[in-house]
């Protein structure tokens, strides 16, 4: 049951990352692909549908990471706790700037909500890539599950929120997702817009490689006990694999034009990469520095095997409905968005 509920946390992590990882992407591209105020308009036209529904599976799945395995999300909330709040207020800067851009015109506030909508999205890559480096990584856990861990390694503490591993793997995602928004943009928009958004994954692309080579030796080094079970079951290499293909067809189906299998390859890389974390920390759900008998797994962090199974009363009539809706919703606005007239 434990096993079960693992899944479905890192579904919902997954699809976070496939759909509101394109409108995070599409923000920190949006200032080089769209060079007009109807561009950029336009940019948020092909997302104004959807990213905030997007980031209801971000909440959905800490919603379940609370229920399902309270004990992680005790510690984690706790020994993150600036920097989720960060995370908040960077979440609160890309509504803001979203829904309140056109409500005031002038020279300078159009620009301040483009940057802050530019800079949210960009942070929150880096954030996002960093928590996945500490989760891979490890934390100091304590005998009763508990961590501190500052914002910045040094002071007298070994290990920080950001330090050289997690900054790689920060990066590693900004790159990763600004190459997802660009795949997005190329399917979503026509024309001037529409080549610029090509160049970025011509010149994204090679950039990720290097970084995904970089950022896969380093995580061997930092936390050996991955590679270790990947290597006693081979089947896990599936990711790996998909995360690889992916990334081969984001170099073949752009210069094809076949717009919308490229976006697919890069759903492929993420969800790729994604799955070969979880798959290479599973059972373990928070690693321990130092004493790895300390980490949090998915037995000793889980509630109660009958909470667990009636849960699942709920949660998988309740998952239904949400991916009916998301699919109508994305059904309704497919195609291109027009270069000019409609909101935003």
């Amino acid at each position: 049951m434990q096993t079960i509920w693992f899944c479905f946390v890192a579904f919902m992590i997954v699809m976070y990352a496939l759909l509101d990882g394109f409108d995070l992407g599409a923000g920190i591209l949006h200032r080089y692909v769209a060079r007009s105020d109807d561009e950029r308009r336009q940019v948020l036209r092909s997302i104004g549908p959807v990213w905030d529904g997007n980031e209801v599976w971000l909440l959905a799945a800490g919603g379940t990471l609370y229920f399902a395995f309270p004990l992680l999300y005790a510690s984690a909330f706790s020994g993150f706790y600036l920097p989720l709040n960060m995370v908040l207020w960077m979440l609160m800067g890309r509504g803001i700037a979203i829904e309140l851009r056109s409500h005031l015109e002038g020279p300078v506030w159009r620009p301040l909500m483009d940057s802050i909508f530019m800079i949210s999205s960009a942070l929150l890559a880096v954030f996002f890539g960093a928590a996945l480096g500490n989760v891979v990584r490890g934390v100091p856990l304590n005998e009763q599950g508990r961590f501190f861990a500052p914002m910045w390694m040094g002071g007298g503490h070994e290990v920080g929120v950001l330090d050289f591993y997690t900054v790689t793997a920060g990066v590693t995602v900004l790159g990763a997702l600004a190459l997802h928004g660009g795949t997005w943009l190329n399917l979503k928009t026509t024309g001037a817009m529409q080549e610029r958004a090509r160049r970025a994954i011509a010149v994204l692309t090679p950039i990720q490689m290097v970084l995904t080579v970089l950022v896969s030796i380093y995580t061997f080094v930092v936390q050996p006990v991955i590679l270790q079970h990947m290597t006693s079951q081979p089947l896990r290499w599936v990711f790996p694999l998909l995360a690889v293909a992916g990334l081969v067809m984001l170099v073949i189906f752009p210069r094809q034009g076949r717009e919308r299998a490229a976006f697919y390859a890069s759903c492929a890389y993420l969800a790729g990469m994604l799955g070969a974390l979880v798959a290479g920390v599973y059972p373990l759900v928070l690693p321990a520095l130092g004493d790895i008998s300390r980490s949090l797994d998915i037995y000793n962090a889980s509630a109660p095997v009958s909470g667990l199974r009636i849960g699942l009363m709920w949660w998988i009539p309740g998952m239904i409905i949400v991916l009916a809706y998301s699919s109508w919703v994305y059904r309704v606005h497919a195609g291109k968005v027009p270069a000019e007239g409609g909101p935003y």
